[in-house]
């Protein structure tokens, strides 16, 4: 029961940053983009901060930074997910450019032709077909995110792992609880590995 609440943890961390990490980081691709020098400088200074840092600096930044901004404590968990979204924006953002990149440019050409604007052209034609594109890719930073959501653990963040190292203390069986988490982490990750196989297979035709 206790791994079980780890792992919902887990999950929830996982879902919540991957949903939080594509809306900002579709804004900012689009304002990397973006005919306008100011977005695309404060976009790309954004980029390229976050992923010069290391996710453990940002969540311990986060963790003590955002209770001193707000003048109370939020708990770890709120702290770590502010610095999973944040971060993980920064990866996507690239992502979600080359898959715009990737759509031909007769596409905007012909959104243009029967009177579609710019957030009409890239809503309609561009974004569905990028994303597309993308699946297998932002598939595989998923991936990396839940295995990275271990990290939680130096601000004391009950997910799976720790949850785990609680119990293995407790019962006394660190050997057994640590190869289970091992064997689960390594199913889920195989698991998505091969449907990202699969998927790449069925876009490449």
């Amino acid at each position: 029961h206790f791994l079980i609440e780890g792992m919902q943890l887990t999950l929830l961390l996982t879902l919540v940053a991957i949903c939080g990490g594509l809306v900002l980081g579709t804004l900012l691709a689009l304002a990397r983009l973006s005919g306008f020098w100011i977005l695309s400088l404060v976009s790309s200074t954004y980029v390229n901060f976050f992923r010069s840092m290391p996710l453990i600096l940002v969540i311990f930044w986060f963790y003590f930074l955002v209770p001193l901004i707000l003048g109370q404590p939020v708990g770890g968990y709120y702290s770590v997910l502010i610095a999973f979204v944040l971060f993980e924006a920064a990866y996507y953002c690239e992502i979600i450019r080359a898959g715009i990149q990737s759509v031909s440019k007769g596409q905007v050409y012909a959104g243009q032709a029967v009177g579609l604007n710019y957030f009409q052209n890239m809503c309609y034609i561009v974004l569905p077909q990028a994303f597309r594109n993308m699946v297998p890719v932002l598939l595989t930073q998923a991936i990396i995110l839940f295995q990275d959501t271990s990290l939680v653990y130096v601000v004391g963040v009950k997910d799976f792992l720790v949850s785990a190292d609680l119990v293995a203390n407790r019962e006394n069986r660190i050997l057994e609880m640590f190869t289970t988490v091992a064997c689960v982490y390594l199913i889920i990750c195989l698991s998505g590995s091969i449907l990202i196989r699969k998927l790449q297979k069925r876009y490449a035709l």
